[in-house]
């Protein structure tokens, strides 16, 4: 019962988050870009780069993906526990949820290899970083 109501608060002020989002921008006069100070802050930390070039934006893509991915893997493993922990004791349900743990380890692993390989060729070649 206090999962459901928890549930249903969460679920409230997603949506009236949402709600007072919609409100800021249909009255147009909050611009994120220009009244938070986060660019200037990134810009003066070293953080924000003005690469528009074709490789600028290919090592971007990269990162996009290479991060979704790894959100994908930590999602399998987080799976694998749950699975693992609501077994109770049943042998299959526990080998099942150690060969989704091993084989997001191994996302991981493959991910954070592959992210190492293309930011070093990208530097080594262009120059461009990815951040």
């Amino acid at each position: 019962m206090k999962i459901k109501r928890l549930i249903s608060l969460i679920f409230i002020l997603i949506l009236s988050l949402g709600i007072f989002n919609l409100a800021l921008a249909q009255n147009g006069s909050y611009d994120f870009s220009q009244n938070s100070g986060l660019s200037n802050t990134g810009s003066n930390a070293g953080y924000t780069t003005t690469d528009t070039s074709v490789n600028g934006y290919i090592a971007q893509i990269i990162t996009v993906i290479l991060s979704l991915v790894g959100v994908v893997f930590l999602g399998f493993a987080i799976y694998a526990g749950i699975v693992w922990m609501t077994a109770q004791g049943n042998e299959e349900k526990v080998s099942k949820a150690k060969e989704i743990l091993t084989e997001s380890i191994i996302g991981i692993i493959i991910v954070l290899a592959a992210y190492a390989i293309s930011y070093f060729v990208l530097k080594a070649t262009t120059g461009s970083l990815i951040q």
